[in-house]
């Protein structure tokens, strides 16, 4: 049975940082593309970043240059360091897990179809 948790959410002030973290458990984690994504209040899910098996990594508009993601195989472990946050940072944010191939390695941030998900942790910017 797989299992994915986020952890790492909290209240910060807007121009700080946050580190995330998402531990999957029983899948092949580096079969698995990887992604966090996150909702607002009153707002459709937004994918935020992704990471394919090779490492090539995607990014929406809003957070590029501000989010990393990354991961450590090692310990089956996804992380997203936010920095300069903002107050429209502000939501629940979700971890997900997409089985790829070498032959498609990859997922876009924009698509939305990722096999499972993990419960969230809430990230607040206050301003």
């Amino acid at each position: 049975q797989v299992h994915v948790v986020e952890s790492g959410g909290g209240l910060v002030q807007a121009g700080g940082s946050l580190r995330l973290s998402c531990t999957a458990s029983g899948l092949i984690f580096h079969d698995y593309a990887m992604g966090w994504f996150r909702q607002a209040p009153g707002k459709e899910r937004e994918g935020v970043a992704t990471i394919g098996i090779h490492g090539r990594t995607s990014y929406a508009d809003s957070v590029k240059g501000r989010f990393t993601i990354s991961q450590d195989n090692a310990v089956n472990t996804l992380y997203l360091q936010m920095n300069s946050l903002k107050p429209e940072d502000t939501a629940m944010y979700y971890c997900a897990a997409r089985r790829c191939t070498w032959s498609s390695p990859y997922v876009s941030v924009s698509d939305p179809n990722w096999r499972y998900w993990g419960q969230g942790t809430q990230v607040t910017v206050s301003s």
